[in-house]
């Protein structure tokens, strides 16, 4: 179910992971939803509702239900977008509360093919970098309850190998996926 006009549609792998996803316990307990995940994993949307589980002591929205829900997302597109000869970790997160939310919240993960090359440019010249990517909360009337500015370290996987051995650790990267 899209929260949001998009051209983009799901296929078989991203609905199950999409389902799965939203079936794994960590998950489940933000309260949150991936209502849509494209084709392509370049889009995603999430849906946060007010309920015995997400409501905090003054009946809105708990703040640390809203930031869970959000911060594997990035990060995992990144992984499905990029691939497996790609490092993709979350470095930081910062979270301005606007306003009490105190229905329903959506949020739109949206990647463009035009960041994708960019990443892979800077990459290509520099082994490794920073990403620092916003979003909102939205309300039913679409107005921003929550702003999220996540930070993600993007790095070759050679080139992350290579730099921890130097730092002295030794780190076996393998996504589960």
């Amino acid at each position: 179910m899209k929260l949001f006009p998009t051209e983009k549609i799901e296929n078989n792998k991203s609905y199950w992971t999409r389902t799965l996803f939203n079936l794994a316990p960590l998950y489940m307990a933000t309260g949150a939803k991936i209502k849509f995940c494209s084709n392509d994993f370049k889009e995603i949307h999430v849906k946060l509702t007010k309920n015995i589980l997400t409501k905090n002591y003054v009946n809105t929205i708990f703040g640390g239900s809203m930031y869970s829900s959000i911060d594997p997302i990035y990060m995992l597109m990144f992984m499905q977008i990029l691939g497996k000869n790609y490092v993709v970790w979350d470095k930081a997160a910062t979270i301005r509360f606007i306003k009490p939310a105190n229905k329903m919240l959506k949020c739109r993960f949206l990647i463009t093919d035009e960041l994708v090359e960019s990443i892979k440019n800077k990459i290509k010249n520099e082994g490794e970098m920073n990403l620092e990517l916003a979003l909102d909360y939205l309300d039913e009337n679409e107005k921003p309850c929550a702003a999220f500015t996540k930070t993600l370290y993007i790095a070759e996987k050679n080139f992350y190998i290579e730099k921890r051995k130097n730092k002295g650790h030794s780190i076996d990267y393998k996504p589960r996926f």
